[in-house]
């Protein structure tokens, strides 16, 4: 044991030590998780942020018999942000949790991921954003933390699966497990979840990815008399809880404001700005240039340069989209065939297009969608979709193009 991360150093031992149980018979019923045991003999490791959805999983695992443990990660601590509602993982967040596994009577863990999620994601977020890019620290976070080294403590717990309070749905399809949009398609969370690998898909389970509303959620929350029954959803980033990533950015690289010009497609000057880390694509408010005969967009960043390109509104349309880091969880290699006519979402907030993706490697690709999108910012995730269902076939990252 003295040669385990510290991360462990809290954990039971008696969690190293579980007794074998044999075969099982091939013709036992399967529980609600997929398992042909009785609850009582499945182990389930609940990642609990402390927020009512991860509440609510554990204590539904709980009242069905499983063998729960809860396990909850600090993140950062940025010392306002401990007591500031709606910003998951700081201190108010992990009490919460606590409670709620004292009161349903299950062992919970806080492990300190600091470090890791200051590299992988903090770090990422911060040079992602002075490369010109639009990052989704969400996905990275889920990505590079609770579905790596979260899921591995899970293992280590010889747990059979690790369950969370995500919306989306899991469902055992004919050839391998499947991920699937949410019943609710308002909460639905598949966008940020497009990088779950399958052997990550194979061990994880979604208790509530079939609910059809967050009323159902939080009225199971009443019924197992969990405090958080009425707390309020996170609504920010949980590191930038006020939202100004760029105050954020500059704490972290200091400098990186650097001031330069706005200039249009032909290289006229017509402003200036306080940082290209201000800016996004699309942005249309707080360019400070007036008197000209349209309206006017964000179209382009020239980091080198230091320059806020900016045009018109049609500029924004765009057709073609290369893709890098590319998961794929269909049935077949991503690359066996030339083009996949799929659905795909090229930002959390808006619906799936009709597109067709063509593979170049078995990790990038182009997608060609059939009617042009705006607002299509390198650093975000483009997500694949079934056409004929609701399965999440995976995705990639919007890179820009050479």
């Amino acid at each position: 044991m003295s040669n385990e991360p510290l991360r462990y150093k809290c954990l039971k031992y008696d969690f190293f030590r579980r007794k074998q149980k044999g075969n099982l018979m091939t013709d036992s019923p399967l529980n609600s998780l997929g398992f042909a045991k009785p609850p009582a003999e499945t182990r389930v490791v609940v990642a609990m942020s402390g927020g009512v959805d991860s509440s609510v999983v554990a204590a539904q695992l709980v009242s069905e018999g499983y063998d729960v443990v809860g396990v909850t990660l600090q993140l950062y601590d940025h010392g306002v942000a401990l007591a500031k509602k709606g910003a998951c993982c700081a201190g108010i967040d992990i009490h919460d949790a606590r409670r709620v596994a004292e009161n349903m009577g299950f062992p919970h863990y806080v492990l300190d991921y600091e470090n890791i999620f200051q590299e992988a994601v903090i770090d990422d977020f911060a040079d992602s954003y002075l490369a010109g890019a639009t990052p989704v620290p969400c996905i990275r976070c889920n990505e590079r933390v609770k579905f790596k080294d979260l899921m591995q403590t899970a293992r280590d717990l010889e747990a059979d699966c690790m369950a969370t309070g995500h919306y989306i749905q899991r469902k055992q399809g004919p050839n391998k497990a499947e991920l699937h949009q949410a019943g609710d398609a308002t909460r639905d969370q598949s966008y940020f979840l497009f990088s779950t690998t399958q052997p990550q898909v194979d061990f994880l389970r979604f208790p509530l990815g079939h609910l059809t509303s967050k009323v159902q959620t939080r009225a199971f929350a009443q019924k197992y008399g969990l405090d958080v029954a009425n707390k309020p959803d996170s609504q920010d980033i949980c590191f930038v809880p006020d939202g100004n990533y760029a105050a954020v950015i500059e704490k972290l690289r200091p400098g990186s404001a650097e001031p330069g010009d706005i200039v249009g497609l032909d290289g006229t000057i017509l402003g200036q700005h306080h940082g290209v880390i201000h800016y996004t694509i699309g942005q249309r408010r707080g360019l400070g240039i007036g008197g000209l005969a349209e309206p006017i967009y964000v179209v382009g960043l020239d980091v080198e340069k230091k320059q806020v390109i900016v045009g018109p509104k049609h500029l924004l349309a765009v057709r073609k989209v290369p893709l890098m880091g590319i998961n794929w969880l269909g049935d077949t290699p991503f690359a066996d065939r030339a083009e996949w006519h799929l659905s795909v979402k090229l930002r959390s907030t808006r619906g799936p297009k009709e597109a067709l993706v063509k593979p170049l490697s078995d990790t990038t690709g182009e997608v060609e969608l059939l009617n042009p999108e705006e607002g299509v910012a390198p650093g975000q995730a483009c997500v694949f979709y079934d056409t004929d269902s609701t399965r999440v076939l995976g995705g990639g990252w919007i890179t820009k193009r050479a």
